[in-house]
């Protein structure tokens, strides 16, 4: 094993060896290299005279570009736009995204937790959490309900096997139950459980309420108090879009945070979604769990594993993305620009529930519960959902996405509001063509 991973090792375990036993084997191995980049870092303080250590091509005491792609981004000089990012990402834009963690998350107030390391986009974010700390013996706990590409990262690429649990009960709540009864089962037979927990949920749009949230926070410590290791990472990738007085407004991540020394909280989230700017492939990594002595060792430790894991994929994230991000998030306008679009999905997202309410669909399908994020799911009752998806996209020119037999993702987000009955109205034409 390498020697600078080995003193991170040496670091976790002194701090907590809970989380250093629920490192993956791979996340053991991961350091971040002192070889090119330290040197470069080096040279570049000390280099006053001829500096030929970076790989980018320079000219004329400036970085290389063409003229046909600076045109494009005027406001960005080639030093921060086209030239590498540090692997961690920008330093200022970390701060600034864990500044904008704590202020929509107030109950962190005197919990410590890392500094986000940058990821290309939340997608990205998962696989990297899942090299560092999922093994193929190993076991994620997640709803039947979920986002398809878990099933491409956590088994396809990291050969660990998906423990589901229904998500709802018959009348439309958190299945609490179901939840205790799935994590009891796996730490029953596993001295280490990873649980993923994704509010608002895609693909139900569904946020716990805080009655649920609490009732998820007790089920997970009293799992650590019991001695079995648990990851919880909270994929917040529609974090804010919140429809509901009955929901939370803060991630799971701010209530698990600190609350046991063997459980580790790893939130996800990005700008990919929060700010709209999903092709700019913004995303953050943030560690939350107690120490021995000194928490910010063993987050420094875990964020130069971390680094390490972005530097040997995809060596870092875009600078032109994370440039324009940071610069947004420092412009005068940014939060009424965020409070201007949630009022407009917020606004799509009541439509769809007042126009569901009309008696007509309810021979058609059921409607699952939703009151955040981007989409909400129909539980059809007469039809196949993949026949009746490829018929309304031939006959209609209507596209939604099919889950499993019965169930119909409709992504509101999308839509006009002015168009969302209409959109109804025809999935209805569509179930009675085909009944």
């Amino acid at each position: 094993m390498n020697i600078i991973a080995e003193e991170l090792n040496a670091t976790i375990r002194q701090e907590n060896a809970h989380v250093y036993r629920m490192l993956s084997g791979i996340g053991r191995q991961l350091f971040f290299p002192k070889g090119i980049l330290t040197q470069s870092a080096e040279a570049k303080e000390k280099a006053y005279r001829i500096n030929a250590t970076a790989g980018i091509a320079k000219q004329d005491g400036g970085i290389m570009h063409f003229g046909s792609v600076m045109t494009h981004i005027p406001d960005f000089p080639p030093e921060t736009s086209i030239n590498y990012a540090p692997s961690y990402g920008l330093p200022e834009l970390r701060e600034v995204w864990k500044d904008s963690v704590l202020e929509k998350n107030p109950s962190l107030a005197g919990t410590p937790v890392s500094l986000p390391v940058v990821t290309s986009g939340i997608t990205h974010a998962i696989a990297v959490f899942a090299d560092m700390w999922v093994d193929p013996e190993d076991v994620v706990i997640l709803p039947d309900m979920m986002w398809g590409n878990y099933n491409m990262i956590f088994v396809v690429r990291r050969g660990a096997s998906i423990s589901r649990y229904p998500i709802f009960t018959e009348d439309g709540a958190f299945n609490t139950a179901a939840f205790e009864e799935r994590i009891a089962i796996e730490a029953g037979s596993r001295s280490k459980i990873v649980v993923l927990l994704n509010f608002p949920h895609n693909p139900s749009g569904y946020t716990v309420s805080e009655a649920e949230a609490d009732r998820i926070r007790r089920i997970l410590v009293k799992t650590a108090e019991s001695g079995t290791d648990v990851v919880a990472v909270t994929d917040d990738s529609y974090f804010g879009l919140f429809y509901d007085d009955e929901c939370i407004k803060e991630s799971m991540f701010a209530r698990l945070c600190g609350a046991h020394e063997r459980l580790l909280c790893v939130k996800l989230d990005g700008a990919t979604k929060e700010n709209f700017v999903w092709g700019l492939r913004v995303g953050f990594c943030t560690y939350g769990c107690t120490a021995a002595d000194d928490v910010a060792a063993l987050y420094e430790a875990l964020e130069k594993k971390t680094a390490g894991c972005v530097r040997g994929t995809v060596s870092n994230g875009s600078h032109l993305g994370q440039q324009i991000v940071l610069s947004s998030m420092k412009d005068p306008r940014y939060q009424e620009e965020r409070r201007e679009k949630f009022e407009i999905l917020k606004s799509r997202a009541l439509k769809v529930k007042s126009v569901l309410a009309a008696g007509k669909y309810q021979a058609a399908w059921d409607v699952y519960p939703f009151n955040s994020g981007y989409f909400m799911c129909l539980k059809l009752k007469t039809v196949d959902a993949e026949t009746l998806r490829c018929h309304l996209l031939d006959a209609y020119g209507v596209g939604l996405i099919a889950i499993g037999d019965r169930d119909l993702r409709v992504a509101f987000s999308c839509v006009e509001e002015s168009e969302i009955e209409e959109l109804f109205d025809i999935i209805l034409q569509g179930v009675n063509d085909l009944s």
